[in-house]
């Protein structure tokens, strides 16, 4: 009898950005370079879909509709205080927030929009 050895897990990445086009595309190229990638568009959406999948990391925006990304962050991160935090945002207000999770102790990174695909690969590998 021939045993199969298991597949090694791919590290899950959730994505939640309200531009759809971002979060896809963000989705495909982590899926093309070695991750399971989830793509979402609200800070609701993540949090159901972290409930499913438990994510090694969490990309999310700083800036959205409803839930912003810290909220939505804080609230992913008090189910899995494992997964990993990168927040993406080009608005202005980015690090002030920033500041605030640090002032909370919560471990977060940020990447300022645009960014190129290496750098959040980058940061995921590290």
């Amino acid at each position: 009898m021939h045993i199969i050895p298991p597949l090694p897990t791919r590290p899950v990445v959730l994505i939640a950005d309200d531009e759809p086009a971002i979060a896809d595309t963000l989705a495909l190229i982590l899926q093309k370079n070695g991750f399971d990638s989830i793509a979402t568009y609200s800070g609701d959406a993540a949090f159901a879909a972290a409930q499913a999948k438990r994510p090694d990391a969490l990309v999310v925006d700083m800036v959205m509709i409803g839930m912003n990304g810290m909220e939505t962050a804080l609230r992913i991160r008090a189910f899995y205080p494992g997964c990993r935090i990168i927040l993406i945002s080009g608005g202005g207000a980015t690090r002030d927030l920033l500041a605030e999770a640090g002032s909370m102790g919560e471990d977060v990174e940020l990447l300022a929009k645009p960014f190129a695909p290496g750098e959040l690969l980058a940061k995921l590998r590290a």
